[in-house]
């Protein structure tokens, strides 16, 4: 879209030209930094115009890297989703709601964080703000050198946390102008707006603005003088809100965290195991000094610490934030209690880590990790319906081909990274979408992407059609790494050129003959490589003598890993099943949190769906089970808080269960949500009841036994 308005800017970034951030991870390449004063930068922008009392006003709007929107001092909106300059996302919303008769003002509070990392586009000098206001269809006015603008001065540098990914956040009242956004404000030491005329931004609708909502504490507890502990009950995403009103420069600190300190039950452990320090310490202004930090942090618990009681206690809240998630959209009841509380912690992960996007973890990296979404895109699809979403996930990877044919891990985002197991599994999202949708006209306009990911890995094909060698991409294999179950292969970073390995074969596999059956199923004409492919693969790694796939062919090791994926691929010969299947039952989950799909989904390919069932509900360290142990109200990064040096204690990628639960166990075919009928092929356990409820096409699919 062209927007009829102006990209906006201010007087420092106004003559800055754009930097291209973008790279192959190991090429070197001096990217020119962001100067410090120009970093972290919270910008307010003004118009005041008239309305009259009828018609209906929208508003496109979007800003690098985002904005938080506000009409007459009402919070409109927020956005946009992180997006590169070349396809950079807008939001349309409707201001009708917050509009009176006569002036009104419109006020933008706009951030540019400056820092290369997973979260933002940032970085690159791109700083402002464009909008379009519309009345019954018709333009009306757009973002000019009639709007003004100062700084948020009271948003002082705090210094980073986790992966540079997030400033903390200093307020001094002090500095603020607290009425900036309503009307009445004296707009003196306003400015106008500078008008960047060789701004380079592409526009693109985004399918939606993230949810912002208010919840309750479970418990405030009154610690002392000053000293307040908060329980919001379980962890959610967003920003803690309250009101004090204490002496010109008394200090506050916030302290927000995942659990308490080990013995105290009423300090919170702000110092994080995922690397976050979520400690700010603020400055009143003497008089009634509202908290609304800009940036959001991933906790359950809040310590609030003073020299007096200045805080309204009544008035400590939460204001959440997540991509659209209807509790009431999905249901799950069984007779095995294990079952709805293993369901629960995946699916509260996946309402609170799903942003803008799909999030690895929102505290650490904030960022959308390809190997990740292939997990929980699917299971959050599952339970809310929402297809868009999903699609957007796969354009934002397959924009990322620009700097990579064989694209990059994390997309989108200025943090260049490349794994080369990810890559090779963007066919299967593909499929799984598919699936779901029978999106036909995606899938195709996706499909040059997927032949540039095979094309990439081209250059390290042997004669016999397997890799060796892929030196350009990091081989993660699993992650951590001592969830790798003794994979004997070194997996070092940047890759070493040599060697030929199971796992990247076995995902090598799975993309020709995803990228092959997607081709069929479309009519296009394609060259059948998989067949033989599968064959060069089970004579390197496939050791008759003891029935079981090897790490490497001069390896004797068999890792858990390197057999369920040829039992995932259905490329096992007959007489290694029953012994991969006893392997699995024998190892347990002695894996990542995130290649339990491809566990649980293998036993279901071998049709070994009791099996299945009991790796859901297992109860050793290495479980769901374990993690509810230990007090999760979300799904960890490993299956236990010591499993992992900085583990983060939210992340959707341990969301299997919901998929296989769905797919195996209900056996509810990915078909019956577009055609909003009903079909099934269940695989119940024993003495288990079940029932399912999910959103589909055209209102919902209900599944009990």
């Amino acid at each position: 879209m062209d927007f009829n308005g102006k990209w906006i800017t201010t007087r420092e970034f106004s003559h800055l030209s754009p930097i291209d951030v973008y790279h192959k991870q190991y090429d070197v390449k001096e990217i020119e930094k962001t100067p410090k004063n120009l970093m972290n930068n919270h910008c307010l922008f003004r118009k005041v115009f008239v309305a009259l009392e009828d018609g209906r006003y929208t508003m496109n709007i979007t800003a690098d890297d985002y904005y938080k929107l506000y009409i007459n001092g009402t919070f409109v909106c927020q956005g946009p989703a992180s997006s590169r300059y070349d396809k950079y996302y807008y939001n349309t919303v409707d201001i009708t709601p917050y509009l009176i008769s006569g002036e009104n003002v419109i006020a933008v509070h706009v951030y540019y964080q400056g820092y290369i990392n997973r979260v933002w586009n940032s970085g690159d000098n791109r700083q402002g703000l464009i909008a379009d206001v519309i009345k019954d269809g018709k333009f009306l006015f757009g973002t000019d050198s009639s709007w003004l603008y100062n700084y948020a001065n009271e948003y002082t540098d705090g210094g980073t946390t986790g992966y540079d990914t997030q400033y903390l956040e200093n307020i001094d009242f002090n500095l603020a102008e607290p009425d900036w956004n309503k009307l009445g404000f004296d707009d003196r030491r306003y400015i106008p707006a500078v008008v960047h005329t060789d701004d380079d931004h592409v526009f693109f609708e985004c399918v939606s603005t993230v949810n912002v909502y208010t919840i309750s504490p479970k418990e405030v507890r009154k610690l002392g003088a000053g000293h307040w502990f908060v329980d919001m009950g379980k962890e959610y995403t967003g920003q803690i809100h309250f009101i004090a009103k204490g002496v010109k420069g008394q200090k506050v600190i916030i302290r927000c965290g995942e659990e308490t300190v080990e013995g105290k039950d009423y300090q919170v452990r702000y110092d994080m195991r995922c690397n976050c320090i979520y400690e700010e310490v603020c400055t009143l202004s003497g008089g009634e000094d509202e908290f609304l930090f800009y940036d959001y942090k991933t906790f359950r618990y809040v310590e609030i610490i003073t020299d007096s009681d200045c805080i309204d206690s009544n008035t400590i809240d939460m204001i959440v934030r997540h991509h659209m998630f209807d509790r009431n959209g999905y249901y799950v009841s069984s007779n095995n209690k294990l079952i709805e509380d293993v369901w629960e912690i995946c699916a509260h992960s996946l309402a609170i880590g799903v942003q803008e996007a799909y999030l690895d973890c929102p505290s650490r990296e904030k960022g959308q990790y390809l190997g990740d979404f292939v997990v929980s895109g699917l299971a959050h699809m599952y339970l809310t319906g929402d297809w868009q979403m999903y699609r957007k996930a796969l354009v934002d990877f397959a924009i990322s081909c620009s700097v990579c044919e064989g694209m990059m891990a994390v997309a989108p985002g200025s943090f260049m990274q490349e794994i080369a197991d990810y890559s090779l599994i963007y066919p299967l999202a593909v499929a799984n979408y598919f699936k779901y949708t029978n999106d036909e006209a995606t899938v195709r306009e996706l499909m040059p992407v997927m032949d540039g990911i095979l094309n990439h890995f081209e250059q390290f094909r042997r004669d016999d059609g397997l890799l060796e060698g892929v030196s350009d991409k990091w081989n993660l294999v699993d992650w951590p790494k001592n969830l790798r179950d003794g994979y004997d292969f070194e997996l070092t970073e940047p890759p070493k050129a040599e060697g030929c390995h199971n796992v990247i074969n076995a995902q090598y596999y799975c993309a020709v003959r995803t990228v092959e059956q997607l081709k069929a199923e479309l009519g296009e004409n394609y060259e059948t490589r998989s067949t033989s492919l599968a064959e060069a693969f089970v004579k390197e790694f496939y050791k008759p003598e003891i029935g079981l796939f090897t790490d490497t062919a001069e390896s004797m090791h068999t890792s858990l890993h390197s057999n369920v994926l040829p039992a995932y691929l259905c490329i096992a010969p007959e007489e290694a099943k029953e012994n991969i299947k006893h392997l699995i039952m024998q190892k347990g989950l002695c894996c990542g949190v995130w290649f339990s799909y491809f566990v649980l989904k293998a036993l279901a390919k071998l049709g070994a769906f009791e099996e299945e069932y009991e790796l859901i509900t297992n109860r050793s360290e290495h479980s769901w089970y374990n993690m509810l142990a230990e007090g999760a109200t979300t799904c960890y990064e490993a299956w236990g808080k010591e499993q992992k040096v900085n583990t983060s204690l939210c992340h959707p990628w341990a969301s299997s269960p919901i998929i296989a639960i769905i797919e195996d166990i209900a056996g509810i075919n990915p078909k019956s949500f577009y055609t909003s009928t009903l079909s099934t092929d269940s695989h119940i356990p024993k003495g288990l009841k079940l029932k399912i409820k999910l959103p589909c096409k055209n209102g919902s699919l209900e599944f009990s036994n």
